[in-house]
């Protein structure tokens, strides 16, 4: 498809396609805005992520996505910090919002806190990967909101996400109510690989460096703040979460692509703000995992002791970490995988 010439302000990359709805959408205005802004980031704890193919059998209510939770990140960068944290970079001619939260409700308290920061017209809003925590809220944002999603993530949320929302119901009541006629609609941007966002002031990257937590992994960098928002690839003292459709293998390459991109601050889907170090200390702690359950593996163990042994060992060694109850999960997932 041709790209209009208006395209250069999106910054389109190689494998977009740009639906004649969308170019419809779009116009281009300049406004000059000077801003001083203060770094602070904020630090709270998430609440336990429930993820496809090792549900507990029930989780407390997730807390709903609150206003309160607004942090300032950096000069374009803003986090709603809850379950989970969602991104918000905000330029002079657009604003782009990164995951919706769960279901229309906590999608339209999103919105509201948009509508306050936003300084330019034009709305974009992607997300990280196809849980449901992550895509449901969607229907809360205006009709000329312009939704971009990899082609895989959209795939596998066709194929994956009626499932994961049935899931997600029947754990509380609040999901129950939040996940009510949940109504999705066909990204206006497909792309592939790489492209990035001229938001006016400031750029974004939307990026997939392989398969992970899901098939369809996004990540974000705004390049201008050194500002990295990876999804759940990136967490805070949390064990990880590895449904179905995760790779230990592809998870750790993934880190280690990452590390020489040297964010200055990241925002991860779960868990709390921080730093860089947070790839380095995700890295340590899953090839730890990996490595621990792979000699276990070789003294004869089957991987539900395993799974034991290294949930009482880890969980002592790090005890500051949540999840714990994942460690047997994920270490079922290194034994399937070492064949």
């Amino acid at each position: 498809m041709r790209i209009p010439q208006n395209s250069r302000h999106f910054g389109l990359g190689k494998g977009t396609t740009l639906p004649a709805a969308a170019r419809g959408r779009v116009a281009v205005f300049y406004i000059a805005t000077a801003v001083g802004l203060l770094l602070a980031v904020g630090a709270q704890s998430a609440r336990a992520q429930a993820g496809q193919g090792q549900m507990p059998q029930a989780l407390p209510e997730q807390p709903l996505i609150s206003e309160k939770g607004l942090t300032k990140v950096s000069e374009h960068v803003y986090a709603i910090v809850g379950w989970p944290n969602i991104g918000i970079v905000v330029g002079d001619r657009a604003t782009l919002v990164i995951d919706t939260g769960l279901g229309e409700r906590n999608g339209a308290t999103i919105m509201r806190v948009e509508q306050k920061l936003a300084r330019g017209p034009i709305l974009y809003l992607t997300t990280t990967h196809y849980h449901s925590e992550h895509v449901t809220g969607e229907q809360a944002f205006p009709a000329n909101t312009i939704l971009i999603r990899p082609v895989v993530q959209q795939e596998e949320l066709k194929q994956r996400l009626p499932g994961h929302m049935g899931r997600f119901r029947v754990m509380s009541q609040q999901n129950k109510e939040l996940l009510e006629d949940v109504r999705m609609r066909a990204p206006d941007i497909l792309f592939n690989g790489d492209m990035k966002l001229d938001l006016g002031g400031v750029t974004a990257r939307l990026f997939l460096l392989g398969p992970a937590h899901t098939q369809g992994d996004m990540l974000i960098f705004v390049e201008e703040d050194g500002v990295l928002l990876p999804g759940d690839i990136v967490e805070s003292k949390l064990f990880p979460i590895m449904p179905e459709e995760s790779t230990m293998k592809g998870w750790i390459a993934v880190l280690d692509k990452l590390e020489p991109l040297k964010p200055k601050l990241i925002v991860p889907d779960h868990g709390e703000l921080g730093d860089g170090s947070l790839i380095g200390k995700e890295r340590a702690m899953l090839a730890e995992l990996q490595g621990r359950a792979l000699e276990l593996k070789r003294e004869g163990k089957s991987a539900e002791e395993a799974g034991k042994l290294l949930t009482d060992e880890l969980h002592a060694k790090h005890p500051d970490y949540a999840q714990a109850e994942r460690i047997a999960a994920d270490v079922k997932l290194v034994y399937g995988e070492d064949r």
